[in-house]
């Protein structure tokens, strides 16, 4: 059984944030489509490496969706939306704002058509707002949200991450919840709604152990200065041979561990001061410690002691983690034409349904025969 089946959803999305929300959905049983340019295809496409003609990363976020194409500056591609829209459940779109208006796709329109339709806009600033025009990116939206301003080094400032965190916990998760709760409303109501999501607020409401001290005490988080940005031992700590491990030994019993774990039990004591200088001090010993030991020395010394200490695993090695291996996160995903791609799993295990991979992401319009042709006389 699936969680969503019967649920159809046109996606008008391209690159991360629209699709890796769509992905989830079709994981958990969603029908979605997936509307295309035939001329400006979506540029996750042609990102390395290839499988065939598409790239993997392609092939990955749009898994068990199908594909058609249109040109939506052409009045019988409007048509032709408005008769999917009659019988899909939820619009996803990702243009600026007033792009889907100036096609005569926009929400007041199309639920002329449909009135129970669930309509999401995911954009960088959202619908309204001084910068509602305003181009971006990941990195963008995590400065103007105030996040990179305490993620980094006091030395080297700011640190790129190696995730797009305001596209996907932003733009793509906060999506999914929105799409959700709104079908959860209409079951109850009958009506439909539009779903606002900007990614820029989306990284804002992030800042959720910060934002209280600073709206109610005037604490401006600063870079090393807070519990969880190196301000304290909290932190990651270079080995002898250039590798890392994360230390986040934060209450007594595992700060205790960690103490014993690196051979410094006299260090206990000093580890519950909450003098600044105590501090520092401790973490510096800490710090010490660690570079005394080669990465593979510290991993068989913290494999026996749960002291909330982890080495800092490359991706190759994270696949292979008897942990991530354990909770099956790596599947085959069947090829239109035959064989497999390896695909992170949907991360959602429930007791009453498994996802079902159909297939990796398909060539473009591949669906167009199979998804227009029966629309050419449907009347709206």
């Amino acid at each position: 059984m699936t969680l969503l089946k019967g649920l159809k959803i046109l996606d008008f999305s391209t690159l991360l944030p629209g699709p890796y929300a769509t992905m989830m959905l079709a994981d958990l049983g969603a029908e979605v489509l997936h509307v295309e340019s035939a001329t400006r295809p979506d540029m996750l496409r042609e990102v390395l490496p290839l499988d065939g003609k598409d790239s993997v990363n392609h092939g990955y976020i749009n898994r068990s969706k199908k594909s058609i194409t249109l040109d939506l500056k052409k009045a019988d591609a409007i048509e032709i939306v408005k008769k999917l829209v009659a019988e899909y459940d939820i619009v996803l779109e990702q243009f600026r704002p007033g792009v889907m208006e100036r096609l005569r796709l926009g929400y007041d329109v199309l639920k002329e058509v449909n009135p129970k339709l669930i309509y999401c806009s995911i954009t960088g600033f959202g619908q309204t707002g001084p910068y509602r025009h305003r181009p971006g990116h990941d990195n963008n939206y995590l400065s103007i949200s105030g996040i990179a301003s305490y993620s980094g080094r006091q030395k080297g400032g700011p640190a790129p991450a190696g995730i797009q965190i305001a596209d996907v916990a932003g733009g793509s998760l906060h999506g999914v919840i929105g799409i959700l709760s709104a079908v959860i409303y209409r079951d109850r109501t009958g009506e439909g709604q539009w779903i606002d999501i900007s990614m820029t607020d989306c990284s804002f409401a992030l800042n959720a152990t910060v934002a209280p001290s600073y709206l109610m005490a005037g604490i401006n988080p600063k870079l090393e200065r807070t519990m969880l940005n190196g301000g304290t031992f909290y932190d990651y700590y270079e080995t002898k041979d250039g590798r890392y491990f994360s230390v986040g030994s934060l209450e007594p019993q595992f700060r205790k561990l960690l103490c014993e774990g690196i051979g410094r039990p006299d260090l206990i004591e000093l580890s519950f001061s909450e003098k600044q200088e105590d501090i520092h001090a401790f973490k510096n010993e800490v710090k010490n410690a660690f570079l005394s030991k080669t990465f593979a020395e510290w991993q068989k010394v913290f494999a026996e002691i749960e002291a909330c200490v982890e080495p800092v695993l490359t991706f190759a090695e994270a696949c292979e983690h008897p942990q991530i291996e354990g909770r099956g996160m790596i599947v085959e995903v069947p090829r239109p034409n035959g064989g497999y791609q390896k695909q992170i799993a949907c991360p959602i295990k429930s007791t009453v349904f498994k996802p079902e991979y159909k297939h990796i992401g398909v060539e473009l319009g591949e669906n167009n025969e199979e998804i227009l042709k029966p629309l050419e006389q449907r009347q709206i």
